[in-house]
């Protein structure tokens, strides 16, 4: 009896010990599951064209750092932007909406229509508050929310502080740096660094300090680079390298042709604006980098796209061209030929490399449900037009979904008038509102959009033209209209 009350005690002891050790190993587990969600880091640069890149065909500017990161990542070959210029993207990008639906079509605050046939719509001048950004739903499910860089949706009341983001370094209204790409920046939101500090490297500074004090808790990094955009400012590192490499160049060339009311550029041989991509790109490098030191490369989704595509094209009264070109597309920013809205995009998800090309047509909008279906946050009572690309990553070769449509009712500085386009398959529409006409586009023989067959496939363009409109009811579109004091 005395030895069976000895093993009674022992297994007591023992069970106790089991079942502690056992709600010990939950609790460590649920912690680890949560520490274990996956990180995001979204890099967008503004106004880079779709082939800027050197994995994307360009021979006289460089991207090693970016090349690499294409070999671990989903390389979309016909990504869009949602608008063919900065702020109706970023919008989109933040909230899964098309520009139309939220009301902010040009970039802000756009340009005044006086003289002009038609008068653009009256859009807004602030993304609202009401809209869920990403970064808020992400606050909503445990993140850390960090912003760096351009803005340019609303001024004051209107920040990356006031949308979702715990830390904000550089962003305000403004859609270019006011003080260039050099200190003193002249930024509200942004303190001067030593004189001659170049901002893409200070807004990557800003963002390392900020992974470095991320600890366990999962992040958004959202790294927006004022970079490509106007003023063209060089890299003082990098200038000298291409203008030598530019003096190598011996071979005959295009320089700039007609586009209806513009001008643009057929060669990509700009010194100034091949440094400013180098240095953007030797940035991500050193973004990349800190993340393996630190061990979060593996667990991070990384995303890195362009708002809309390359300035090659500006009005003739500007009486030059633009300072990139994305040739053989057609257009530029501000256009809705594919030069205006056809971006780079790669994706590489957390815990997968890739390398893998998808040549399905995908749009900025969709990247806010893929972004929380990866993360496991919960849209499932908000209002979203873009739809998510997870099922790509797993060999899905197709998405639900018929067209792809944009709606630029504006005059824009690049020479583009009010109009609109929709995708549908191969076939491209885009209808000129001031002058009344459509032209109709088969982008898997004609990428230039250089073979208008909107003569010869009339019923097809009355179906494109019906659907678009049909489209752009369902997001309650505004319009241009007649401009009566002419």
């Amino acid at each position: 009896m005395k030895h069976k009350s000895i093993f009674n005690l022992i297994f007591s002891k023992l069970g106790s010990f089991v079942i502690l050790l056992t709600l010990t190993l939950l609790f460590f587990s649920s912690c680890n599951v949560e520490s274990a969600k996956q990180n995001i880091v979204f890099i967008l640069v503004d106004d880079l064209g779709w082939n800027d890149l050197a994995y994307a065909g360009s021979s006289f500017y460089e991207s090693p750092h970016i090349d690499k990161l294409s070999q671990e990542s989903f390389q979309f070959t016909q990504a869009y932007a949602s608008g063919s210029v900065c702020s109706p993207t970023r919008a989109a990008i933040l909230t899964g909406q098309h520009p139309a639906r939220l009301n902010i079509t040009d970039w802000i605050p756009g340009r005044n229509d006086d003289g002009q046939p038609l008068v653009g719509p009256t859009d807004l001048n602030e993304l609202p508050l009401q809209e869920q950004t990403l970064s808020e739903v992400l606050q909503g499910n445990g993140y850390q929310t960090f912003f760096a860089g351009k803005w340019h949706l609303g001024g004051e009341g209107y920040y990356p502080e006031d949308q979702g983001f715990d830390e904000n370094h550089g962003g305000h209204d403004k859609g270019s740096p006011p003080g260039g790409y050099y200190s003193p920046y002249k930024n509200p939101r942004l303190i001067d660094g030593p004189e001659d500090e170049y901002l893409p490297d200070r807004l990557t500074n800003e963002s390392i300090d900020f992974l470095e004090r991320a600890g366990d808790s999962p992040f958004l990094l959202y790294l927006s680079y004022y970079t490509v955009h106007t003023p063209i400012q060089a890299s003082t590192k990098h200038i000298q390298y291409f203008e030598e490499k530019l003096s190598t160049i011996d071979e005959p060339f295009i320089e700039a042709k007609e586009e209806k009311r513009g001008i643009t550029t057929m060669h990509q041989y700009n010194p100034a604006y091949a440094s400013m991509v180098y240095a953007m790109d030797e940035n991500v490098g050193r973004l990349i980098r800190s993340l393996k030191e630190l061990g979060l490369y593996e667990n991070t989704t990384i995303v890195f796209t362009s708002d809309n595509g390359g300035l090659s094209t500006l009005d003739k009264t500007w009486n030059r061209a633009g300072p990139t070109s994305v040739a053989p597309l057609r257009g530029g920013k501000g256009w809705l030929y594919e030069g205006g809205i056809r971006i780079p995009l790669l994706i590489k998800p957390a815990h997968q490399k890739s390398g893998q090309i998808i040549d399905t047509p995908v749009v900025s909008h969709d990247l806010f449900p893929t972004l929380c279906a990866m993360t496991g946050t919960d849209t499932k009572d908000m209002i979203t037009d873009g739809i998510s690309l997870a099922p790509l990553f797993e060999s899905q070769s197709t998405l639900d979904r018929e067209e792809l449509f944009w709606h630029y009712p504006h005059y824009h500085g690049s020479g583009w008038t009010p109009g609109a386009a929709i995708r549908q398959g191969d076939w491209k529409l885009i209808e000129f509102y001031e002058t009344e006409t459509v032209e109709l586009y088969n982008l898997k023989d004609d990428i230039s959009e250089s073979n208008d067959q909107s003569k010869l496939r009339p019923k097809l363009v009355s179906s494109l033209r019906t659907r678009l409109r049909e489209l752009q009811k369902s997001v309650h579109a505004n319009e241009a209209t007649v401009n009566e004091v002419m």
